[in-house]
């Protein structure tokens, strides 16, 4: 034995996280270099004097740290052809297409199996379909959509935004304002616990009491949020309910991002430059780019509602799911209020256009 190969196994025996049976092995050739009987051997190390003469054995035929590994062995011949499993990546990668799938716009792995058989004649279970595209990572059954932003002043939009949220002025205070359409359901029966699992049993039926609109505005710097439930959305209703932000923030000016919806626009009436005229000229409206709504805070804050309150609610009139609603924003601005740590991932690829 080498020196060099006796102090890899002293630091292979000394390894907290090394496999067991590769240091017993260690600890075999150690101590048979020691000149300890094979008996000894498997005696102090719990094992048997057969495994201490292979490993003895196996170690003499190829003095390297490499022999206490285990060998490589065949196994069982591969069933499927190598080609063929590549046919069938390169199938998955593509669009079903023609007559190989017709009517088809994402692959299932019997579509799949079907497909292969068709071109290559191989004949494939739908197991084995799915363990070839786990192998190669493949998911050609996932849909995920996207959003482009046509905004030709995408980029200068979005790093304002970004600027009033990562540096508010010290001075001021920006709200992000959006408006969310509420229908009223009512359950043809009351929802309850499931006994066998606790879960939540919903009735499907349902009864529709008409929808209402929501308008909110959240305080990026304290998580405030000031809310009105209106019948529909209309300018007068926008104009009324950002007269309710203004008496919530006297005195101060505001910076308003919202969306590009016609009732933030100015139009012909001129609404928003009357609004702020009526207001001392402390209101700043920074619009997110098309499509690009996200941008927008106040849509995280719906997200919360949405889950906590509309998405399993049971209302037995638009009344009901108004008081529910306004019970939320008062507990939320009372207890549950913070600000969120608002970040941007989008790759630049995506943004390319708009550079």
């Amino acid at each position: 034995m080498s020196r060099r190969v006796y102090r890899e196994l002293k630091i292979l025996v000394r390894r907290h996280r090394a496999p067991f049976v590769v240091v017993q092995r260690a600890r075999i050739l150690l101590l048979a270099r020691d000149g300890v009987a094979t008996e000894n051997i498997a005696r102090e190390v719990g094992c048997t004097d057969r495994s201490v003469r292979k490993w003895k054995r196996r170690f003499i035929d190829d003095p390297r740290l490499a022999a206490i590994e285990d060998a490589r062995r065949s196994g069982r011949p591969a069933c499927v052809p190598i080609w063929a499993r590549c046919k069938l990546v390169q199938l998955a990668c593509e669009r079903p297409a023609g007559a190989i799938a017709p009517f088809r716009d994402v692959w299932t792995r019997s579509t799949l199996a079907n497909a292969l058989w068709r071109i290559t004649g191989v004949a494939l279970s739908v197991s084995e379909v799915g363990r070839i595209l786990r192998n190669a990572e493949l998911r050609p059954h996932r849909i995920r959509q996207w959003l482009h932003s046509p905004d030709p002043e995408f980029t200068c939009k979005a790093k304002r935004i970004c600027d009033l949220y990562s540096k508010p002025p010290t001075d001021a205070v920006v709200v992000c304002v959006d408006e969310k359409p509420m229908q009223a359901l009512q359950r043809a029966h009351p929802t309850h616990t499931d006994w066998r699992d606790a879960g939540l049993r919903v009735e499907f039926e349902y009864k529709r009491h008409g929808v209402q609109v929501l308008m909110a505005a959240f305080d990026i710097r304290t998580g405030r949020v000031v809310t009105q439930v209106v019948r529909r959305r209309s300018a007068e209703a926008t104009v009324s309910f950002m007269d309710k932000v203004a008496r919530a923030f006297p005195g101060k000016q505001v910076y308003v991002v919202w969306d590009n919806l016609s009732t933030h626009c100015d139009g012909p009436q001129r609404r928003w430059t009357r609004f702020n005229e009526r207001h001392g000229s402390r209101f700043r409206f920074v619009h997110t780019p098309t499509h690009a709504s996200w941008m927008n805070q106040v849509e995280i804050w719906f997200s919360i509602l949405h889950r906590r309150v509309l998405q399993h609610g049971d209302f037995a009139s638009l009344q009901h799911q108004r008081q529910r609603v306004e019970a939320f924003g008062h507990r939320w601005n009372r207890v549950e209020r913070h600000p969120f740590r608002w970040t941007w991932r989008v790759p630049d690829s995506q943004t390319r256009i708009a550079a």
